[in-house]
């Protein structure tokens, strides 16, 4: 099994982690060639870089699936031509603009685009144990409440690795 991540943020370090757990050959999709350490310490077997023409096309046709965890517009028939004959593509990033999506992406090889937000209950209890069981974990930041408005304009600059969480303990000192 040939697995694409595409994005290297909050969603795609967490598919990195759970795509190599399960043994998938997993590849990362990303824009920014400083981003490759990061991925092949996370579980990323190889990193493609996706501005990169002659790396898309070496790798066109090959993967079973890929998780696209970007909500910033990109071009979704690029990486469906990236699937295998029944690949299939799972959004789980949200875009604000429409995605623009040419019938043959899909109709030649039998490929499929897919979306989800969220498992119910059974399903988050499932991953839980999945990642206790692999001990997975997300790559977090803990900050204090006093630097949330940095934090905030981190976020619109992508540098965050990965996650921001608020230490509650400063909420007292606020």
């Amino acid at each position: 099994m040939k697995v694409g991540i595409v994005g290297l943020g909050g969603l795609g370090h967490m598919g990195i982690k759970f795509a190599h757990a399960l043994g998938a050959h997993t590849v990362v999709f990303t824009t920014s060639p400083s981003k490759k350490e990061d991925a092949l310490r996370l579980g990323a077997d190889e990193v493609i870089i996706s501005r990169n023409a002659d790396e898309m096309q070496k790798h066109a046709g090959s993967f079973n699936s890929i998780l696209d965890t970007l909500s910033a517009p990109h071009d979704m028939n690029a990486l469906l031509g990236m699937l295998t004959t029944d690949g299939n593509l799972t959004l789980v990033g949200a875009s604000e603009q429409p995605i623009e999506v040419s019938g043959f992406s899909l109709l030649f090889g039998r490929r499929s685009l897919s979306g989800s937000i969220i498992g119910g209950i059974a399903e988050t209890q499932e991953m839980l144990d999945f990642c206790g069981e692999k001990n997975i974990t997300s790559d977090v930041e803990v900050i204090p409440i006093q630097k949330v408005n940095e934090a905030y304009e981190r976020l619109l600059k992508s540098d965050v690795k990965y996650r921001f969480f608020i230490d509650m303990e400063s909420l007292k000192t606020a």
